[in-house]
């Protein structure tokens, strides 16, 4: 079954479906973040021999040699040998077919030569691409597929259609567990995160805590296994892992996460942060009011799995062995879960929001994000996690709340008197997101949104 995607579907389906054009095309992402299955999806229009290749670990010319034979193999011709690429798209000219030539894991190959080298020879292949080939690279380490997109890479401007796939955001991740109750969405998002490989493996006719010892604890777990040897794979010889440790469930300032480490000002933290954010495993946040200050800029784990496994697993594995699963998650992670699917809570709401801007019911939204204050008169300042902003410099102030009941009126008429009383804050509209929804009526000066409406 085939879910979300729709817009790169068909995006990649319509450069699949014409010839009026030269394609090539550029897709990465993060390992098992499905972009195989898109592939596969939006080939069924291509009305013509599909070849798909995966490179290897090995020489430019072993690559080369186990390109030729992928070919042949989908010609279902004898093994075929070639001088050059050049020399097998020459030969794909003469065929009274159309072919769609996939080249899975372009790093492996890109990284037998010297840097652009392999680049340089692949602009070539493209600029003499035949009129009846189209050409989709495709690679999963994220830092070595952006060099294509830069503008002194040979392959610069090369492509007619480049696709960066993410995770699934919270609203797709529940398309595989449609019938569970909100809350049990939210948490299984919260803990698990939107990677399709993950979602596809999670048991979601048992519950959240049943997953998390079956399947994250054990040393052999799935997920486990998945997070150490797949996620992990690309950066684990790039960093100090003590700084995915430090972040956790939360953000933190440039000096916190030195100081926590205890490391001075070598620039060996920078260059670490670097590596991790252009490998989306950390992403920077800082408040929408505050753009651009550095005093207020913060580092946080980008998914939510990653979140949980240096939360409660990473530096781990001795204790959990030795007292076994059931007993560590009793222990060191059942009193606090509901805290930190809460705090993932709030991020499902800005979602939500950004899905509302992308469609246009809310055309005057500017931003969304948190929003830094300063109090003067009370000396106190703090940080919303879930604010709109909208044109004229105005702002809506939401607070989001995991209930397992509904909220009530009161509840928010103590949310709306709190917020009030802090000053040096432009406050011009005020909402409420709750998972258990509410026991009154929307009034005209509160916006409500409930769980169920974070799922419609």
């Amino acid at each position: 079954m085939f879910v979300g995607r729709e817009k790169e579907l068909t995006a990649l389906s319509a450069e699949l479906s014409t010839w009026k054009k030269k394609t090539a095309v550029l897709i990465y992402g993060k390992r098992r973040v499905g972009k195989s299955t898109l592939i596969r999806e939006a080939a069924k229009v291509f009305d013509g021999i599909v070849i798909n290749h995966q490179c290897v670990t090995s020489t430019f010319e072993g690559n080369l040699e186990l390109i030729y034979k992928s070919v042949s193999e989908s010609l279902s011709l004898p093994n075929m040998r070639f001088d050059s690429l050049f020399a097998m798209m020459d030969y794909l000219k003469t065929l009274d077919k159309k072919i769609l030539l996939i080249i899975d894991e372009y790093p492996y190959l890109k990284q037998t030569k010297k840097k652009n080298e392999v680049d340089s020879y692949m602009q070539a292949v493209i600029d003499k691409l035949p009129e009846n080939v189209k050409l989709i690279l495709c690679g999963s380490y994220i830092t070595i597929m952006k060099e294509l997109l830069a503008e002194d890479n040979p392959l610069f401007g090369r492509f007619s259609l480049i696709q960066h796939i993410h995770d699934f955001d919270y609203y797709d991740s529940a398309k595989f567990y449609p019938d569970l109750p909100v809350r049990e969405k939210v948490a299984f998002y919260g803990v698990f995160g939107g990677c399709p490989y993950v979602l596809e493996n999670l048991e979601t006719d048992k519950s959240v805590t049943d997953n998390i010892i079956r399947l994250l604890l054990p040393e052999t777990g799935l997920i486990r296994s998945h997070i150490e040897n797949v996620m992990l794979k690309e950066i684990q010889k790039s960093f100090d892992a003590r700084i995915l440790k430090s972040l956790g469930n939360g953000k933190k300032r440039y000096t916190t996460i030195r100081d926590q480490l205890g490391i001075g000002e070598t620039g060996l933290l920078d260059k670490q942060l670097k590596i991790l954010l252009d490998m989306e495993t950390i992403q920077k946040t800082e408040p929408i009011n505050r753009r651009n200050d550095k005093k207020k800029q913060f580092y946080e784990i980008t998914d939510n799995l990653m979140r949980f496994y240096f939360s409660f697993i990473f530096g781990m594995a001795g204790t959990i062995s030795r007292i076994g699963e059931e007993q560590y998650y009793n222990q060191k992670i059942k009193a606090v879960l509901e805290q930190f699917i809460s705090r993932r809570f709030e991020g499902i709401a800005l979602q939500y929001f950004h899905r509302m801007a992308v469609q246009g019911k809310i055309p005057d939204i500017e931003d969304f994000g948190s929003y830094w204050y300063d109090d003067p008169v009370n000396k106190t300042n703090g940080e919303f996690d879930c604010v709109i902003k909208r044109t004229g410099d105005r702002y809506d102030f939401y607070e989001c709340k995991f209930f397992d009941r509904s909220m009530t009126l009161q509840e928010c008429e103590q949310e709306k008197d709190q917020l009030q009383t802090i000053r040096g804050i432009n406050v011009t509209g005020i909402g409420f997101v709750c998972a258990g929804g509410f026991d009154f009526e929307s009034k005209t000066d509160f916006t409500l949104i409930d769980g169920k409406d974070l799922y419609q």
